[in-house]
């Protein structure tokens, strides 16, 4: 039992926001505090604490969001960061009272996880969350009738239109009104379970009736041969709009970094520094910011297909799959993160409960087409896959996309079989999900939430991609070269990088990279992706662009195309096709190694890591680069 604080007015008070996955529960959070957290369909969403704070009449109110959770018998990771919380594990928390979250649509699920709570004996108020979707639904929940039975608080809201929210924040004030009664211990679940379905039926005026709809949906999104079809064809679509949806904006964000480059040339005198900010800085940077249009619609889609309900049943039909690879469904949502990024994606890892799927999971997330791999795939695709039209919407570029994507998808799952099968062999947890109802997603939260990944792309990747293409356009430009008179101003630009100490690095790693088809200049974008794979294009456009004087992307794009008065190209097919799968496998990214080691507590993985994937990537990189030379 906890002792609690005497209250002094504008004091702090600290809450805890708990409630099971799908609940509603991250959602409520952002209308309380403000802040936007991810919310979603399925569980691991939530895996870190946030926190947030609020005033209510003077008093500052701090509200920890913990992460979603089915019972205080922790299984996975994220369950016993909240059970550890709430018990007191954790430091000091002094919590002043327990805010418990339930969907009213499924009250009945809540119910047992609400009474382990309520056995901790700390004051609790019931938030009962969709009411506006029960009631369309024909359900009818008495929650006076409800609060008599538990003896605590009970409020209903709509978090996303933010109806009893200010109702709910008048009982922040003074959380020791919140009597909590006597309520009985059960040694078992189901008595825990029997207890529930008493109260529940004793609350409930009309039953909440499933939607025909939803059942007619499901038959087909959950069957095993049609579900696996329509998930198909979803990830074709998914894809191909990543490619052309963007296109349009991407074309006039590269024109206007052109532009703006060129105009501080002009206005600027010139000389080193001007040099250094219109090269290696503003085109630079913006080789790479000119793909934040097509990272957004990629988080667009993943938000709005989470929001849906339908991700949750592409993890329920993609199960069959990972069972395959000796895993279970929570990794494909794993995984499916990773697509944006990786490292969320493993710290997702964390709701996976068998510490073996986990280490799996995470070992080959990588392999997942990050968005931080799109600027190197639309610009070769770009350059090399001709943009032919095949049928109604579908054109090879975006499908050679959607391939390298799938090829790293598969390639992921077959390692994980491997491992699984292997170096990590045991027996898995059972996997279950609950199925949330399909919702119409809320426009304002998904603009909200991609507004806020762009934020942190453009913030974190841009941090490091300033100092890379920085540190890039010095090593391409010292030693400085004396300009020649007698040559054109491209051809001393082209002699100056040569003899420049990148070129340098990029001679010494050439005994490995050569049977790839890697010449030195690839060689130096490798060097530099490993801080981001981003600048990967930034330094390709530096390196060959300046060749024909292209400074924009669809500039750098038409280089690559374009062949010399004797018939050759910057880079051979051969090559360009050897590069792409390079970057489909090897794990170019510090920020991916730190997290493994952070997740892992060790550097054997991580070093395990960058070891067998690279030496995947040469291989494929390398039949490829024959194959394609055949």
């Amino acid at each position: 039992m906890r002792d609690f604080r005497v209250l002094e007015p504008k004091s702090l008070l600290n809450y805890a926001l708990v409630g099971s996955p799908n609940s509603g529960k991250t959602t409520l959070f952002n209308a309380l505090t403000g802040m936007r957290a991810k919310t979603g369909n399925y569980p691991g969403v939530t895996v870190d604490r946030r926190v947030g704070s609020l005033e209510v009449d003077g008093h500052c109110v701090q509200i920890t969001d913990l992460p979603g959770s089915y019972s205080l018998q922790a299984i996975s990771e994220e369950e016993q960061v909240t059970s550890g919380y709430l018990r007191g594990e954790l430091g000091d928390n002094n919590l002043d009272g327990i805010i418990f979250v339930a969907d009213a649509t499924s009250l009945s699920r809540s119910l047992p996880f609400l009474l382990s709570i309520l056995n901790l004996n700390i004051p609790i108020i019931l938030v009962c969350t969709m009411i506006d979707e029960c009631k369309a639904r024909g359900g009818d929940i008495d929650f006076f009738r409800l609060k008599a039975e538990l003896g605590i608080p009970v409020v209903g809201v709509v978090g996303n239109k933010g109806l009893g929210i200010t109702d709910l924040k008048q009982f922040f004030i003074d959380p020791h009104s919140w009597k909590t009664t006597s309520v009985p211990s059960f040694d078992s679940i189901e008595k825990r379970f029997e207890w529930a379905d008493k109260i529940f039926n004793k609350v409930l005026r009309h039953p909440i009736s499933e939607s025909n709809l939803t059942r007619q949906i499901d038959r087909i999104l959950l069957h095993p041969v049609l579900g696996l079809i329509v998930f198909l064809a979803f990830i074709s679509i998914f894809f191909q709009s990543i490619f052309t949806w963007a296109a349009p904006a991407m074309d006039l964000f590269s024109e206007w970094v052109s532009q703006f480059a060129n105009y501080c040339a002009a206005a600027l005198p010139p000389g080193f520094w001007t040099n250094l900010l219109c090269d290696g800085i503003i085109r630079g940077v913006g080789a790479v910011l000119v793909f934040v249009p097509q990272i957004a619609v990629l988080f667009t889609l993943i938000f709005f297909f989470e929001a849906s309900g339908y991700m949750a049943r592409a993890a329920f039909v993609i199960d069959r799959l990972m069972g395959w690879a000796g895993l279970e469904g929570r990794c494909f949502i794993s995984l499916l993160s990773s697509y944006a990024c990786a490292v969320p994606g493993i710290m997702a890892t964390r709701s996976i409960p068998s510490p073996r799927d986990r280490l799996a999971t995470i070992l080959v997330a990588p392999f997942t087409t990050c968005s931080a791999r799109l600027p190197v795939y639309a610009v070769l695709i770009s350059a090399f896959i001709p943009d032919a039209t095949l049928w109604g919407p579908f054109t090879l570029q975006g499908l050679t996309l959607m391939a390298l994507y799938l090829l790293g998808g598969v390639s992921a799952i077959v390692f994980a079989a491997i491992f699984k099968h292997g170096l990590l062999r045991g027996a898995s947890l059972p996997f279950f999900l609950e199925l949330p109802p399909y919702r119409f997603p809320s426009f304002k939260t998904i603009v909200v939430q991609v507004v806020d990944r762009l934020k942190v792309f453009v913030k974190d990747a841009g941090s490091v991609i300033l100092v890379g293409s920085i540190v890039l356009w010095l090593l391409l430009n010292f030693p400085h070269h004396e300009y020649n008179d007698t040559l054109t101003k491209t051809q001393n630009k082209q002699q100056q990088i040569e003899q420049s100490y990148a070129a340098d690095l990029g001679h010494s790693l050439e005994p490995i990279f050569d049977p790839l088809g890697f010449d030195w200049k690839i060689n130096i974008g490798i060097i530099g992706s490993f801080a981001a794979r981003e600048l990967m294009i930034s330094t390709m456009a530096q390196v060959y662009a300046v060749e024909k004087d292209a400074d924009n992307f669809v500039g750098f794009a038409k280089v690559l195309s374009q062949e010399d008065e004797n018939g050759v190209r910057p880079i051979s097919f051969a090559s360009a096709m050897s590069l792409l799968v390079f970057f489909v496998y090897a794990l170019l990214c510090l920020s991916t190694v730190a997290v493994v080691k952070r997740e892992t507590n060790s550097w054997r993985w991580p070093i395990f890591m960058l070891t067998y994937m690279f030496a995947v990537a040469w291989v494929a990189s390398f039949i490829t680069y024959r194959l394609a030379l055949a």
